[in-house]
């Protein structure tokens, strides 16, 4: 199946496509990635559209450079639980064989290697999606982020002996001097860092030995290493595309890089069928938004995936044995300070 990415993938891509006057939602919608699952950070998209999405924007704002302007804005942090975990490594050896061993809990799609030979080692960084794909962005975002996350790790005096791009170099070299302090090399034979293998041990400046294992077994409890299954791939796949109005077999299908009779026999294998897992993502996202106030029955329908408000409220009753209308006032009854909706009702 096509590998996936996690929406934190994105982080800081909005803030930064607006200060570059583009409209990132429009921009989101144009790869059919969801403007709405940003604000999700733990929600998987294919890693493919990530990868078109920051090609495109790099291409309507006239930046090459925009991968790199993305990584200067990641943290550690970025990487969710798994960055609680590398802080307590005891040293960026440990951190890096454990960032490879986990890496597929953010994107699957992205392999990090660790080669030493000569008391040199090159930490390679690729992409892989199946095929062959521009990735220019993408590539120049992982090797930032990984040069951020080293020295983040190693304390800011970390210096590589090289950063390496198998691209061409940039006509304007500003943001690789910036964050490399002109250590970048093109035309090489892979992406990623050189360093001294001794650099590899040096300690973790943040690292608690009493935190050690507490972290790690948080870790093994969050990612307890095998792919996720295709009802779960296919969940979130169904929440991304619902709100798109094209939420199709085929169209899952197609993001898991398989085809619909593949969808069918896996999902039947599990236990679950496609229509199952569209019925119960609608009912477990339809119990939070028909609880808000803040959306009309009319945009819950719609982000839902329905055709019209009637068709989402006849699917309501029949799974929740009542209508929209009284789910939500029998919830505002349990929050008084609930301020009063203006929709008409949808009995």
């Amino acid at each position: 199946m096509k590998p996936l990415a996690r929406y934190g993938s994105l982080a800081n891509f909005v803030q930064l496509t607006r200060s570059l006057r583009l409209d990132p939602n429009l921009l989101m919608r144009s790869v059919g990635l969801d403007p709405g699952g940003v604000a999700v950070q733990d929600r998987w998209v294919p890693a493919e559209a990530i990868i078109e999405l920051l090609e495109l924007t790099a291409d309507q704002a006239h930046k090459p450079d925009l991968g790199l302007r993305l990584a200067e804005l990641r943290r550690l942090s970025h990487l969710g639980p798994l960055s609680l975990v590398l802080r307590e490594e005891p040293d960026v050896r440990s951190a890096l064989t454990l960032l490879a061993r986990h890496e597929r809990m953010y994107n699957e799609s992205l392999r990090t290697l660790v080669t030493v030979h000569d008391g040199v080692a090159d930490i390679r960084v690729e992409l892989d999606v199946g095929h062959p794909i521009a990735d220019r962005q993408s590539t120049d975002l992982a090797v930032g982020v990984l040069f951020s996350l080293i020295r983040e790790l190693a304390g800011d005096s970390w210096r590589p002996l090289s950063v390496s791009f198998a691209h061409p170099p940039p006509e304007d070299d500003t943001t690789a001097r910036r964050i490399f302090g002109g250590l970048a090399r093109y035309h090489r034979d892979f992406n990623g860092l050189t360093v001294a293998e001794a650099d590899l041990d040096r300690p973790v400046s943040q690292s608690d030995p009493q935190l050690r294992e507490y972290s790690r077994r948080i870790l093994s409890e969050l990612d307890p290493g095998a792919a996720p299954s295709t009802t779960v791939r296919t969940r979130e796949l169904v929440e991304m595309l619902l709100p798109t109005g094209r939420c199709t077999v085929d169209q899952v299908a197609s993001s898991l890089g398989v085809d619909r009779r593949t969808v069918h026999r896996r999902l039947a294998a599990e236990g679950a069928s496609y229509s199952s897992v569209v019925d119960d993502t609608r009912a477990a996202l339809a119990e939070h938004l028909v609880a808000a106030q803040r959306y009309s029955f009319t945009d819950v329908a719609m982000m839902l995936g329905f055709s019209s408000p009637s068709n989402f409220s006849r699917w309501f009753r029949g799974r929740f044995d009542c209508t929209p209308r009284q789910w939500r006032t029998a919830r505002a009854a349990r929050s008084p300070d609930s301020p009063p909706h203006g929709d008409l009702p949808l009995d």
